[in-house]
């Protein structure tokens, strides 16, 4: 018996649906990403508070998006080292703390970038 192919837009449409539920999944059980959230709504806020120019929004917008995705792969590497080896092992170890590590240069950046942003404005 031979299965229909779904056609190009079908399958869009579904792996979109996959990945809203992933970012939900993600939201839901992962407190670091809600902290992110809360940290994004917070910048968010600012940004309409102070008014902030059209680039500045632009960084804002793609050091949130860059965290966030970085922590979503940081939760996959995580998730997915535990599968393979559930045990403690030096190697898994090091490949988490790299994943960490990535979140780590990322937030570290995003700060940087809203310091830049908002301290001629508050001071």
């Amino acid at each position: 018996m031979t299965h229909k192919k779904d056609s190009f837009l079908v399958n869009r449409l579904k792996s979109v649906g996959y990945a809203f539920k992933g970012a939900i999944y993600l939201v839901k059980t992962e407190s670091s990403i809600k902290i992110q959230v809360f940290i994004a709504i917070a910048v968010t806020i600012a940004g309409f508070y102070f008014n902030i120019t059209k680039t500045e929004w632009l960084v804002q917008i793609a050091f949130i998006g860059l965290v966030m995705s970085l922590e979503g792969m940081n939760t996959a590497i995580e998730y997915l080292s535990d599968f393979i080896h559930p045990d403690r092992h030096d190697s898994i170890g090091r490949i988490k703390d790299i994943a960490a590590g990535a979140v780590f240069i990322a937030a570290v950046s995003a700060t940087i970038a809203a310091m830049i942003i908002y301290f001629p404005k508050i001071f």
